[in-house]
This record gives C-alpha cells, structure tokens and sequence, in this order.
C-alpha cells in the first residue's frame, strides 16, 4: 500500500549531499580525535569520487552491497557515503560482532567489497566467503585482500585521477527512494534480520533533525556512539555532515576519563547519548557528593540549597564541554531518578525514541517542551497507532506509519509479514501510550529484545541457545538487570546429582561457563553474572518458559 504523500520524504539524499560538499567545500568535515586523519568538505568529495571510479573498475553495480567493519573514524565516514551516492548499498556492520557472524553476514549480505579495520580482519576465515572480492583497509584505505583471479588497483591511484576542483564537482544520479543501506539487528544466524533502509528513509530523519534539533553550520560535535548503529549513524554523522558541522570520531571505548577530556577539547554544540553514561556520571561522582552529610545539612539552609544546585549544573555542563545546547538521550530506558534530578537542576536533556527499522526515528521534543517521563511527540512524516492488548486499556502496543519506515527485511518475507501490516503500520513490539498533548510513553517491551549500553539490539534466545550447550546447563534464562545481562539456569540436577557435585563446585562450573559463553558473544552482549536457579521455570502450555515472571 502506498504511502499518503504527507508521510513521504521526496528531498533526494546524494542531491543534497552535493549541495552540502559545494556550500561548505573548505570547512572542516571529518577528523579522528587524537589521530592524523582529517578531511574537508572538498577532500571528501575528492575521495567519494576516487570510490566510485575504483567501484566502477570493481563493476560493482547499483544495488550491490558494501559492507563497512570497523569503529567510529573519517574513513567510515568517507566509505559510507560513497557508497550511497554511487548508488551502491552500504551494510554496516558492528564491530563487537563475532568473526563467525561477520562471515555470515558477508555472504547473507552477498557484500562485494568490504571496509575494514585490519585488525579485526584477521580473525575472517577468507576460505568460508562467497561473495567477498577484496577487503579495504580503513586506516589507509589500501587493499589488504583480494581474491586471486582479480588485479584491483589500490584506491590511492584512482585518487590521483580525480580532478579536485570545486567547480567541476557532481556526484552521480541517485534515486530518492533507492535502497541506501542494509542494517543488522544482529549477527547469528538464524536470527539476524538486515533491515532494509532507503535514501529516503535516511533522508527523512535528517531533515526532521535539521529543521528541530539545534546545530548549525561550521559547528563541532563528538562521535562517540558506534556509527554502525542507527542512532549514532543518523545523529552523530549524517545529520551534522548535512549541516556542515565539524565531526571528530572517537575511536577508542568512551570511558568517562576520556569523554570528559574529549568534550573538554572538541566542545561539541549537541550531544548525543545513551542513558548508561549520564547514569554512570550521576551515581559515581553527583550522587555521592550529594549524599555528603554537610552537603544535606547545608540543603535545609534557606537560599543555600539554590547555590549548591547552581553549582552542580555549572559543574556538569563544563563537563560536557560547556558549549553545548542539548543531550539528546535515547537507545534504553532511562533511570527515574537521575531524569527526576537532571530536571530538578534545568539541566538541558531530552529523551528520544526510535528503532534500526524507522531508520531510527520515531519521536522526540526539545528539551523546553520535554514532557517528564516521555520520549517525546511522534516526528514530522510519521504517524502512531496504539492497539492495547486488551479492550478499554489506555496503553497497548505501538504501530507507527510513515517516511522513516524500512521497506521491509532482507531475504526474510516473514519476519517483513511479521512486523509490517498491508496498510503500512510496522509492529515496533513496544507497549506504550499517548496522552492528551500527543506525548508518547514507553511502558515495557512486549518483545523478547533486549537493548545494550549503546542501544545495540540483543536477542536474548540467541545468548540462551549458546549457553544451553555448555556443561551442567538444562535451561537458560538472560534477563537484563541495571544495565547488565543475567543468566538464570537451571541445572542438569540429574547429572549433578548422579556425579556428587557440590554446591560451591557447581558456582565455579558456571562460572566458567560464563567465561565461554562470553568469548562468543560481542562485547555488548557479555553475561555478568550466573544465577543458579533452585527449582525448573515455570512453563506455558506449549512448555515456552514464562518470561515475564523472571524479568
């Protein structure tokens, strides 16, 4: 069913982006933080041109997938668009991904070429790829791998080719709906879904995000969420590359030490942020300051209590870098109490909401609209449908319609009839409301998906079908708990038994377990902790095991 126009996004993506590359030509464009590599609006245009030759010599057609693996860094960047101004479809994938999955990937993708950190490279077995021609390295963009029977020559000899003047500067014809990128939810097979996202899926959420959220052209922002994800992709790269912003990458973990000495450095004008690192810097250093019984005494004081909160946002801006106008907060839920203590000092946040299958996004407000406890109005060429579970209830799932909704699956007509309705609606599994104002309310998951630090997707039945492979482990249970995957088992008590196995040697056999389970799984995904459960979970009739009672 086509989509009524005013949920259509008709702005064409590479267009734009020519016009962008023209206007800001000898600005800063892209930089790592702490490394050499930067580019101007001109050198990446230069660069997107030399691409698309090497892709022409490649024959790499329309519609053909690039696959991209490695961290935040301009050379991602560079890859990215190239690729979808060529008119090819770029397949991010996540670096914490395990090299088995990577490979499946590849092939299910049928990705040609492939952008990649060198060290994460190594551990592919080339033998077990099907479609992949030759690898790229993205540190210097050099081939690190080709298949025997191809003679591809290095990307800096088509770079000398190119001409680097301004005026002489196009990029080819894109179409406004064309497939632009192929994303993953994840890596295992058998769950993976590659979400199948257009130029004008992309586009819509960077027009929504130029016209609402506050950035401007030649202005600064940090990159620290993983670009291969929809949120960090859409937020932190496109939409400021499409203003003409300055973005600096950071490659390495964002650990608190060096977020604050990089917000310090680049002084970004917007921040975006998944709820774990406000957390972390709320209950490790504001919290406990707090708590100080001569900071509660001088509280009570008259007029002291304004000063004290004075100082506290003061503090917790410069630590932002103290240029900023807003964070935006999304990917997972948000703690109560640090949003109740972020408002209670006017701190300048808002809270989000999206999925990787709306390319991300679904709704938002600025900071001085935020309705507490939401997640923001339902964005501009989207509209929203609550079906409740049950007659007369006032919350029920979430159906949302419009510009930003992916076309469908990958090779996966099933899940794509699963998740999106004849009439367009797509299933986002979210329980939640709208109240008279038009904020919506996030509620629960009426879905089985977990969602990590980062606002990476994590199917806990993949984790369970791993760990019900592992020694003494009769049935398995990952729920998430304060930002942090549990596994609950339930032993093998006749094999416990019959072998004498005590109760503290049992802790030690699941320990190592844990061990296992997590070399196989990508960082974000990693088990905490094992607790043993006493007695089997209780079970439905068709004997799937009762979730909700456990999480």
């Amino acid at each position: 069913m086509k989509k009524p126009s005013n949920l259509t996004c008709e702005v064409n993506f590479v267009q734009r982006l020519e016009k962008t590359l023209l206007e800001n030509w000898d600005r800063g464009a892209l930089s790592d933080y702490g490394g050499k590599t930067t580019y101007t609006y001109g050198e990446c245009a230069k660069l997107f041109l030399a691409i698309h030759r090497f892709f022409s010599d490649s024959r790499i057609k329309k519609g053909e997938r690039i696959a991209i693996l490695g961290r935040n860094a301009a050379n991602w960047a560079i890859s990215y668009l190239a690729t979808i101004s060529y008119g090819a479809v770029t397949v991010p994938l996540l670096p914490d991904f395990h090299p088995e999955d990577i490979v499946h990937l590849l092939n299910h993708s049928e990705s040609r070429i492939l952008f990649v950190l060198p060290s994460l490279f190594e551990g592919i077995d080339t033998q077990a790829l099907s479609f992949l021609e030759v690898a790229i390295s993205l540190v210097d963009m050099d081939i690190l791998w080709q298949r025997k029977e191809k003679k591809i020559l290095p990307l800096h000899e088509y770079l000398s080719q190119v001409k680097g003047e301004k005026e002489a500067f196009s990029l080819p014809h894109v179409g406004t709906h064309d497939w632009a990128s192929l994303v993953y939810t994840s890596g295992t097979t058998g769950f993976s879904k590659g979400v199948c996202l257009s130029c004008s899926n992309l586009m819509s959420n960077i027009v929504y995000a130029q016209d609402t959220m506050p950035l401007f052209p030649g202005e600064t922002i940090l990159s620290f969420l993983p670009i291969a994800h929809s949120f960090g992709c859409a937020f932190e790269f496109l939409f400021p590359f499409f203003t003409g912003c300055h973005i600096f990458f950071l490659s390495k973990p964002p650990t608190p030490s060096l977020l604050l000495e990089a917000f310090a450095k680049v002084k970004p004008s917007l921040i975006l942020s998944v709820p774990l690192i406000i957390e972390k810097m709320y209950y490790k250093k504001i919290k406990p300051s707090l708590e100080k019984p001569i900071i509660k005494m001088l509280q009570i004081l008259p007029g002291i209590k304004n000063v004290i909160t004075k100082k506290i946002r003061d503090q917790l801006i410069s630590a932002f870098g103290g240029n900023f106008r807003e964070v935006v907060i999304g990917g997972a839920a948000f703690s109560q109490e640090v949003e109740d203590f972020l408002r209670s000092i006017a701190f300048p946040f808002t809270v989000g909401y999206g999925m990787t299958e709306c390319g991300p996004l679904i709704s938002y407000s600025p900071w001085r609209e935020y309705a507490p406890r939401s997640v923001g109005r339902v964005v501009e060429r989207m509209e929203v449908k609550i079906v409740p579970l049950q007659q007369g209830e006032k919350s029920g799932e979430i159906l949302v319609r419009g510009a930003n909704v992916m076309s469908g699956y990958y090779k996966n007509p099933e899940a794509t009839k699963a998740s999106l309705d004849k009439e367009g609606w797509l299933h986002t599994g979210d329980m939640g409301y709208r109240d008279e104002k038009g904020f919506l309310y996030i509620n629960g998951r009426c879905k089985t998906m977990l969602l990590g630090p980062s606002g990476q997707n994590i199917y806990p039945e993949e984790i369970e079908a791993k760990l019900v492979t592992l020694p003494y482990v009769q049935e398995a249970l990952v729920v998430s708990r304060n930002h942090q995957l549990v596994a609950l088992v339930y032993p093998d008590m006749e094999k416990v038994d019959k072998e004498k196995i005590s109760e503290s040697h049992l802790r030690e056999i699941m320990e190592h377990n844990r061990k296992i389970l997590n070399e196989k799984l990508p960082a974000y995904a990693k088990v905490m902790r094992i607790e043993i459960m006493p007695e089997e979970f209780e079970k439905t009739p068709k004997k799937s095991i009762k979730r909700f009672l456990y999480s």
